[in-house]
C-alpha cells in the first residue's frame, strides 16, 4: 500500500491522537525513575537492582521493536496500536501489586513487551497517510510530548509519590491507558490494503524478503547504530538523573521536580524546532548539523556533570537536552523520508531496536559502575561521553539518498 494522504482535518485530528498516546506511554516511563526511588526503599533495591529495574522495560520494548513493525505492516498500524495500549495499560496497573524484585522485573519487561509496537506503528501511519514534507513535523509534535511528560512527571511525582504512593499512581497510569484505547478504537481510519490473517502464509517470503533488503542496507545499520548512541545517552539521563540530584546533589524530590521542568521546557521547544527545520532543510545539510550536535553533546556532558552549582549545572542539562532532541528527531527522519510506506513499519522498529537495547543496557550498567565506584558516577559520566562520540561517527555514515525495497511488492 502507497501512501494514502488524508484530508487536512482528519490529519489533525491523527497527530493530536499519537500525541496523546505517546504522552500517556512516556508518563509511565517517567514515573518509574521517580517511584524507583520510593520502590527502592520498599523492596530495599540496591543501585544495581535499581537499575535492573529501570531496564527491564527496555529489554521488552526493545525485543518487540522489530516485530511490531513487521506486524503493522502486515496487519495493520491502527491493530497493532490497539494491542500495544491495552497490553501496556494493563500491565502498567499491575506494576502496583509488585510486591518483590523478581515479580516487578517480569511486569516490567511485559509492559515493555506491550508498548513495543507503538513507534513502529505510529511512524507507518505517519508514513502513510502524511505528505512527505510534514513527516518530520507530526513525527516532533508526537515526541514532543514526552517532553511535555518530562517537564510534568516530576511534579506529579512528587506531590502524588507522598500523598497517594507509588501503588496508586501506576493504577491511574493504567486507567488512562484504557481511554487511549477507546479513542483510537472510534477514531483512527481502519486498516487498508493489508493481508487478512489466514492470508499471511502465503505471503511468509515477502517478510524474509524485506528483511533481507533491510538487513543490506548500509543505511539501517548507520541508524542503528545512531539509534543505539543517542538513546543511550538519552535514557543514561533520565533514568539516572532524579537519583544523581538526590545523592550527590542533595536535593529532595519535590526540588529535583520543580528543577526539571525546565529541561522538559527546552525539551519540548527543540522538538518542534527540530521538527520544522528538519523538514525545510536537505537531510544532508541536517545530517551534519545532527552530527555536530552530538559532538558538542559529549563536551556539555562534561560541563554539566562538573557544575559547581545547581544553577550551572541545570543550565548545561537544557543544553544536553537541546542538542540531544534535534539528534532523536533526525534519525526516524531518514525512515519517514527515505525508505517506502510499506515497510517503514518494519525499518522504524530495527533502527529502534538499537535505542530500546541501549535503554536496557545503560541504566544497569550506570547502576553497576556507581556500586562499582562506591557511588561515584564518574565513569559512568565518561562512558556517555564517550558514546557521544561513537553517535558522530554512525551520523556521518548514514547515507541520505532514497532507498529502493523493491522487489518485495
Amino acid at each position: 500500500m502507497t501512501g494514502v494522504i488524508l484530508e487536512k482535518k482528519m490529519r489533525k485530528v491523527l497527530v493530536v491522537l499519537l500525541f496523546l498516546g505517546w504522552a500517556v506511554g512516556n508518563l509511565d516511563r517517567y514515573l518509574m525513575n521517580y517511584a524507583v526511588v520510593y520502590i527502592g526503599k520498599d523492596l530495599s533495591l540496591s543501585a544495581t537492582e535499581t537499575g535492573l529495574v529501570l531496564s527491564s522495560f527496555f529489554l521488552g520494548y526493545a525485543l518487540m521493536q522489530l516485530p511490531g513493525g513487521i506486524l503493522a505492516d502486515r496487519f495493520g498500524a491502527k491493530r497493532v496500536l490497539l494491542i500495544a495500549v491495552i497490553v501496556w495499560s494493563i500491565f502498567t496497573g499491575l506494576t502496583a501489586v509488585a510486591w518483590t524484585l523478581s515479580i516487578l522485573l517480569v511486569i516490567r519487561f511485559l509492559f515493555g513487551i506491550g508498548e513495543g509496537g507503538f513507534q513502529p506503528s505510529a511512524s507507518k501511519i505517519i508514513s502513510t497517510y502524511y505528505p512527505e514534507n510534514e513527516r518530520s513535523k507530526v513525527m516532533s509534535i508526537m515526541l514532543s510530548s514526552g517532553g511535555i511528560m518530562s517537564m510534568l512527571v516530576p511534579i506529579i511525582s512528587a506531590v502524588l509519590l507522598v500523598t497517594i504512593g507509588w501503588r496508586a499512581i501506576f493504577i491511574i497510569a493504567g486507567i488512562i491507558g484504557v481511554i487511549i484505547v477507546l479513542l483510537y478504537w472510534k477514531v483512527i481510519p481502519k486498516d487498508n490494503g493489508v493481508k487478512e490473517e489466514k492470508h499471511v502464509s502465503n505471503d511468509a517470503p515477502k517478510v524474509k524478503q524485506i528483511l533481507g533488503k533491510l538487513f543490506k542496507m548500509p543505511l539501517m545499520w548507520s541508524l542503528v547504530v545512531a539509534y543505539f548512541t543517542i538513546y543511550a545517552v538519552n535514557w543514561g539521563l533520565n533514568s539516572w538523573i532524579p537519583t544523581y540530584l538526590s545523592d550527590v546533589r542533595n536535593l529532595d524530590l519535590m526540588s529535583i521536580g520543580g528543577l526539571q521542568m525546565i529541561p522538559g521546557i527546552i525539551m519540548i521547544l527543540a522538538m518542534l524546532i527540530s521538527g520544522y527545520v528538519i523538514d525545510r532543510v536537505d537531510l544532508k545539510i541536517s545530517k551534519i548539523i545532527g552530527a555536530f550536535f552530538a559532538l558538542l553533546l559529549a563536551v556539555f556532558l562534561l560541563l554539566m556533570f562538573n557544575a559547581t552549582s545547581i544553577t550551572l549545572f541545570i543550565t548545561y542539562q537544557c543544553i544536553v537536552m537541546f542538542l540531544m532532541t534535534f539528534v532523536i528527531l533526525l534519525l526516524p527522519s531518514f525512515v519517514l523520508k527515505k525508505i517506502p510506506s510499506e515497510y517503514a513499519g518494519t525499518a522504524m522498529g530495527m533502527a529502534n531496536t538499537g535505542g530500546q537495547l541501549a535503554g536496557f543496557v545503560t541504566p544497569t550498567l550506570i547502576g553497576l559502575m556507581v556500586d562499582a565506584f562506591d557511588g561515584s558516577y564518574n565513569a559512568a559520566v565518561w562512558m556517555l561521553v564517550i558514546i557521544s562520540i561513537v553517535c558522530v561517527i554512525s551520523i556521518l555514515s548514514i547515507v541520505e539518498k532514497k532507498q529502493d525495497v523493491g522487489g518485495t511488492a
